[in-house]
């Protein structure tokens, strides 16, 4: 089996929501892990597991992050943690694959299938072996305890259901 840790400083966990529904809004975790082993280097093998501080959360809004870490949305205080555990990885074609897994938010596990963007491999000037990844999906947030709900004055959404899941991540293979 071949290890892999994720290179926090190369990558980047973010999420997209609709506000009044014509904008978006993004925000993104600033301390994750991830490792990931492989038969060799054959990623269709590959069982993921990955964890985000919820309390690293920020949009470039202090407000609107305190928001966020409330019992509104993320409770950090009760729940400090996101986890994601691939289950199965389908590969489409040689840069393309599905990864399917159970992503755990507030203690609400739903699976998930995200698309995965194989950008390559190489062995950077320090010798280590790294691998790119870019990951894209979306859950409905209700569905993981994130429900909080308003109407503008008109009746309008304030936020949408349905949130984007985007990661751009460097996987370094362990010795």
């Amino acid at each position: 089996m071949t290890t892999w840790k994720i290179d926090p400083t190369h990558s980047d966990v973010q999420f997209k929501v609709k506000h009044l529904m014509i904008t978006t809004v993004t925000g993104q975790f600033g301390m994750f892990d991830a490792t990931m082993q492989t038969e060799g280097n054959d990623f269709s093998t590959a069982n993921i597991s990955f964890s985000a501080d919820i309390n690293s959360v920020t949009t470039q809004n202090a407000q609107r992050d305190e928001h966020l870490l409330a019992a509104d949305f993320f409770d950090a205080a009760q729940y400090p943690k996101l986890q994601f555990v691939s289950k199965e990885v389908k590969k489409i074609d040689d840069e393309t694959y599905k990864l399917i897994g159970d992503l755990t938010i507030r203690d609400n596990t739903r699976p998930v299938e995200l698309k995965v963007e194989f950008g390559g491999e190489v062995v950077d000037p320090w010798g280590q072996t790294k691998a790119g990844f870019e990951l894209s999906g979306k859950i409905n947030r209700k569905d993981f305890g994130l429900t909080f709900h308003a109407t503008t004055e008109t009746g309008g959404v304030l936020l949408s259901d349905e949130v984007k899941l985007l990661a751009s991540v460097q996987m370094i293979k362990q010795a």
